[in-house]
């Protein structure tokens, strides 16, 4: 019902923001995890347990971050693609996401998720984490 109720291109701009969120809050919780690390530093804790999970936080968020956001269905940056392409192109990719799932484990095995994707995006990542956090690490240090 309420599908005849909103016509089809604002389905497609919410299916898009939807598919956003996920990586959105690996954004996020990178950052919360990066601020946790700075102000255990910065407090003085040298309590490697503490000091390595918040690090484990950072890392393992924008390992999710950048996989997530491979330009695949039935990952999130597949319906973001999707939603962004003009309607026939997107109806072509979203064709894909039945043998999606086993496309992406086969790239993952091949590596070349890894190096020319997941890399470079993850580098890109931490250097934009490390400028939102630079002036709490001015402060701290």
């Amino acid at each position: 019902v309420l599908g005849e109720l909103v016509p089809r291109d604002q389905r497609r701009m919410a299916a898009t923001v939807v598919a956003l969120a996920g990586p959105a809050a690996n954004i996020v919780m990178a950052l919360a995890w990066g601020v946790g690390l700075y102000l255990l530093e910065g407090l003085g804790v040298t309590e490697q347990f503490f000091l390595k999970m918040c690090q484990g936080g950072v890392l393992v968020n924008v390992v999710l971050f950048a996989f997530n956001l491979f330009p695949l269905p039935p990952l999130d940056g597949g319906r973001i693609l999707v939603g962004l392409l003009p309607i026939k192109q997107a109806m072509l990719v979203s064709r894909v996401e039945p043998f999606g799932f086993f496309i992406v484990i086969a790239l993952v095995f091949t590596g070349f998720v890894n190096t020319l994707w997941m890399q470079p995006l993850m580098a890109l990542t931490y250097t934009v984490l490390n400028f939102l956090l630079s002036p709490l690490a001015a402060l701290i240090r």
